[in-house]
């Protein structure tokens, strides 16, 4: 086989190792993902928690630095503090070093029963976890596969004389393994898959031992950067990149000086150079691990002083008014939700008019700015949400207290719904209008336009409802739904007579007019439902729209069904 074949069965080979490991990771996470992170979050209490849960969802998702993204996450949001999520990188990085020690082992001759048995479970299973673990199971065999394919690949390298040399030149200096290691990792997001295929190099005799430690510390470093890459320019997850790198570094700093006095000392433990290398990944983080679990104060203090925080952009999503320290003071914090609840209101009627202007001028960032506006309204929304459940729970909450929390609720549930209507369905219908280049007619578009100016008025109006909890306008915003109840039919029967005099603007139009105005309904109908809770305390609200059978029979509504 010629060195150019040697490479790229090589690169094959890794590369099947890795989409192993993906699914593997991909299954677990579906199977299981919410239950890890909940997992992680019991790690808040304390360090060696934190530790430990950081070991054990890494060694079930086989990758590190899917276990530092979620921590980085936490961080990014909020949830997790820097030295508890500093310490469940420490456990990750040890949890990386059991995998690699389970898959050292020659177990390759087992390979086609993880997979067998993950294509009946992924295939035959009727659960959805089921299907997830046997995907679980093929990416495992898929792993021993490539792990068998890697060794047989890595033996011609042995005989090539081209090929020993240019692997002698690559990995001559301590540095340049450690380096050209950890942008291996950083391309392949997995050092787990370094760590293995240096340890195939080293069970051939491609690399020396000393090279293989080197190429493993690299294996170690690298795995920091795409946990920086992905804290962005939040600086509080920074940090958490930044002291993974001072761990990892001043690890690597120590072990460069040491590497011939280590490789032999593992020599005298472990005659296979594959298990020497597998042992050293474990010491090395154990010993890292141990080392720096008790300095995590200190270093991210070191990280914060070199990483401060920086003033943040105003973020549309971010509650403004929601104060935890007011819950004490019910009346206070309601007021603090209902000011936050307007400025969900504020995000509805911006995105009500964005969608009337891109449905005139068939604008496609505007139709963008829609989906944005309704992650803001969800965060808002879910701020709003939290904080009432916690003003709730005070023992000595008031019975109009409780209510004033009852109804801002559901006025903040209501409008996060019109946030939906707006962007899943309206704005999805303006983006066929402007795919297929699609023009309503003058009369359909006037009707669409009076409707939603009629939406907006109530809008308003159930801001004032909200405010002052006035039971006259009230009264007038149940009569402005059913006005617009009564727009929406003359709308559609205009619309029914366009399209039998032959109109062709509302021939092409049809679907897409008739869900306008039906979703233009649907969210007058939210808008009004701050209305029911005033009118029902205040006794004006009916209980059925039906009439009672009494008052049916005295208008001569014959009883029971009609006859044929």
């Amino acid at each position: 086989m010629t060195g150019t074949m040697t490479l790229l069965h090589l690169a094959g080979d890794v590369a099947l190792l890795l989409w192993g490991m993906h699914m593997v990771h991909t299954g677990v996470i579906r199977a299981f993902g919410a239950d890890l992170r909940r997992f992680l979050a019991i790690g808040l209490k304390s360090r060696w928690k934190a530790f430990l849960a950081g070991l054990g969802i890494t060694t079930l998702l086989q990758s590190s630095t899917a276990t530092g993204l979620m921590a980085t996450s936490f961080i990014a949001s909020g949830l997790m503090g820097l030295v508890p999520a500093l310490a469940v990188t420490l456990g990750a990085n040890v949890g990386t070093t059991l995998i690699v020690q389970v898959l050292a082992f020659d177990i390759a001759a087992v390979a086609p029963i993880p997979i067998l048995l993950g294509l009946v479970a992924f295939k035959r299973g009727r659960r959805t976890q089921t299907r997830d673990l046997g995907r679980v199971g093929i990416g495992l065999g898929l792993v021993l596969l490539a792990l068998h394919l890697l060794v047989a690949a890595v033996e011609p390298i042995e005989q090539a004389r081209a090929m020993r040399d240019l692997f002698e030149v690559l990995t001559g200096e301590p540095l340049i393994n450690i380096a050209l290691a950890a942008l291996l990792t950083w391309a392949a997001y997995s050092s787990v898959a370094v760590v293995l295929l240096v340890m195939s190099l080293a069970a051939a005799q491609v690399v020396t031992p000393v090279a293989a430690l080197a190429l493993v510390l690299g294996a170690n470093l690298g795995n920091v950067i795409p946990q920086y890459l992905a804290a962005g320019s939040n600086n509080a997850a920074r940090r958490l990149a930044l002291g993974n790198l001072v761990v990892r570094g001043l690890g690597c700093l120590v072990a460069v000086p040491a590497l011939p006095l280590l490789a032999d000392a593992l020599a005298q433990l472990e005659a296979s150079p594959a298990r020497q290398a597998a042992d050293f990944h474990t010491l090395f983080n154990l010993a890292l691990g141990l080392l720096f679990i008790g300095f995590l104060g200190p270093l991210a203090k070191l990280c914060t002083r070199l990483l401060p925080a920086t003033p943040v952009a105003f973020d549309p999503g971010r509650p403004q008014y929601i104060d935890a320290g007011t819950i004490e003071a019910p009346s206070v914090a309601l007021a603090n939700a209902a000011r936050e609840a307007l400025r969900m209101v504020d995000v509805v009627e911006t995105m009500l008019r964005t969608f009337l202007d891109a449905l005139r001028s068939d604008d496609r960032k505007a139709l963008a700015q829609i989906g944005r506006m309704d992650d803001t309204l969800d965060r808002l929304h879910r701020a709003i949400k939290l904080y009432i459940t916690e003003i709730s729970r005070e023992e000595a909450l008031e019975d109009a207290d409780a209510r004033r929390c009852s109804d801002i609720l559901a006025f903040t549930i209501n409008l996060e719904h019109v946030g939906d209507i707006l962007d899943k369905s309206l704005r999805e219908i303006a983006a066929k209008k402007v795919k297929h280049q699609l023009s309503f007619s003058t009369d359909g578009f006037e009707e669409i336009a009076a409707m939603h100016q009629r939406v907006l008025d109530g809008l308003q109006l159930a801001v004032s409802v909200f405010m002052t909890g006035n039971a006259r306008d009230a009264r007038a915003l149940l009569a402005a739904k059913a006005e617009l109840r009564e727009l929406e039919r003359t709308a559609t029967e205009n619309h029914l007579r366009r399209l039998r005099e032959g109109r062709p603007e509302s021939i092409e139009t049809s679907a897409l007019h008739l869900d306008i105005v039906r979703d233009l309904k649907r969210i007058a109908a939210h808008v009004a439902a701050v209305a029911y809770p005033i009118l029902d305390q205040s006794g004006a609200l009916q209980r059925s729209r039906v009439l009672a059978e009494e008052e049916a029979l005295a208008d001569g509504t014959p009883r029971g069904e009609p006859e044929p």
